[in-house]
């Protein structure tokens, strides 16, 4: 039987499965289309890149993956934050949910100012990484223009977690839907040139997304700041106890940075060994990477809710209440991605043609996402569970569990498949099908075991 928290001001549980259905989609649906503007934003990047030539596509793509594995990495330092926050919301101490907020914050601005000091090297990167002078050269440009919108980034992710953990969801949403249009903005000044600047091509995207970085920081603080019910949340309390906090933030922050960490660098070691099958390659790569994420989003929002709804049944003690929050999720992701799997396999052409035109890049693309469209239903499987251990705090296992699939089993399975065996592109993304597939077997055991388990927050 669950046990409810006695006090008054915790979130309730939910009567129904009907009910569970109903929570996740609320909480999903907005967080969904905020993801998905992150990505429209790398998207209408990707598109307006590659129409200024396969060069400056193959330049952001090789530029992409580092710095994706950095900005992930951070996530991961910073995920402690919707974990703390909704399981305090969950058992009704919500003014402790602005400490959290600060701390967060903090953490935010200190890793992204590390971070960026490290992509103004971007060069020495991709040297190092093997590519050669015209793809170091070119990637290293766009890295450094990466570098500045890093501070950015994180203080955004922070603030938007700190609102997904109390449910506001919605804010973030809007300020996504805003940020798009600024960047496509950008992207038409500084890609091709207009308003008398010199044509960026890829570093000119970037700088874009940069900018818009910014803007979306003074958006979602602007919101936070202006909340009528601020100081229920305890935004303007002061951070006593920062010390055992900031511990708090580290035990669940580096187990689940290095869970991120584990399966990020996987991906850009399979997008190196892309980079040495040549300029076409990688950038067919980029093409089909950013086709699987769009659908990803989904996964993401869903993965955001369920995460959310497992950490407010464990504020409250509600074992029972855990469990179903997160096989709902898991249920409810594999009902959307099938109909987009389908999609992906009968439209592979239609879609390669939309990012680019180039006859030596659009063959590529479109025998990888034959094989892609295989890998949504799993992603997104795999997404939603990892969502649901995270949000149960349960760190070094579903860690272990990550390295297991994505180091021990894709990466060599990418290098065998793709390289040993010459099956190219298609090869490689064969070999992420099956890495994924593992983790979400892994992961659907490992949640099976926990919510059986009786419960308490993290503390």
């Amino acid at each position: 039987m669950a046990l409810a928290s006695s006090d008054p001001a915790a979130r309730p549980p939910a009567a129904s499965l009907r009910e569970h259905v109903v929570r996740t989609l609320k909480l999903a649906g907005p967080v969904i289309v905020a993801r998905c503007g992150l990505l429209i934003m790398v998207t209408v990047d990707t598109i307006m890149t590659g129409r200024a030539g396969g060069d400056q596509l193959a330049y952001l793509g090789i530029a992409f993956a580092p710095h994706l594995t950095m900005l992930v990495v951070g996530i991961g330092l910073l995920s402690g934050t919707v974990i703390l926050v909704s399981q305090a919301d969950g058992a009704g101490r919500r003014r402790d949910c602005g400490r959290i907020l600060w701390v967060a914050l903090l953490d935010a601005l200190v890793l992204g100012v590390v971070w960026a000091a490290v992509l103004f090297e971007g060069e020495s990167l991709l040297r190092l990484a093997g590519q050669d002078d015209d793809l170091a050269e070119g990637g290293g440009r766009v890295l450094v223009m990466f570098a500045w919108g890093m501070p950015a980034i994180y203080l955004f992710t922070a603030a938007s977690m700190f609102l997904e953990g109390v449910g506001r969801v919605k804010p973030g949403m809007v300020v996504m839907l805003i940020a798009n249009v600024a960047n496509a903005g950008f992207n038409w000044v500084l890609i091709h040139g207009h308003l008398g600047f010199e044509p960026g091509g890829a570093a000119g995207a970037v700088l874009a997304t940069s900018l818009t970085r910014w803007l979306m920081v003074v958006g979602v603080m602007g919101y936070i700041l202006a909340m009528a019910d601020k100081a229920e949340f305890g935004v303007f309390r002061a951070v006593a106890g920062f010390g055992t906090l900031q511990r708090r933030f580290l035990r669940l922050g580096v187990p689940m940075s290095l869970s991120y960490a584990f399966e990020t660098t996987a991906f850009l070691v399979i997008t190196m060994m892309a980079g040495h099958l040549g300029a076409n390659a990688v950038a067919a790569y980029q093409v089909a990477i950013n086709v699987v994420a769009f659908c990803f989003m989904i996964a993401i929002g869903t993965s955001t809710a369920t995460s959310v709804r497992v950490g407010n049944a464990i504020g409250r003690r509600d074992r029972e209440g855990m469990a179903m929050a997160g096989w709902v999720g898991a249920g409810l992701i594999v009902l959307a991605m099938a109909p987009l799997a389908v999609a992906v396999a009968l439209l592979p052409e239609t879609l390669a043609e939309v990012y680019t035109n180039d006859p030596a890049v659009v063959p590529i693309v479109v025998a990888t996402l034959l094989v892609a469209a295989l890998m949504i239903p799993s992603d997104g499987l795999q997404a939603v569970l990892l969502g649901a251990l995270r949000g149960a705090a349960d760190v070094w296992p579903t860690t272990a569990l990550g390295f297991a699939a994505f180091w021990a089993v894709m990466v060599p399975s990418a290098w065998f498949l793709g390289h040993r065996l010459e099956g190219g592109l298609p090869g490689i993304m064969w070999a992420e099908l099956i890495g994924i597939s593992v983790a979400a077997l892994l992961f659907a055991l490992r949640f099976r075991a926990i919510s059986r388990r009786e419960i308490a927050p993290f503390a």
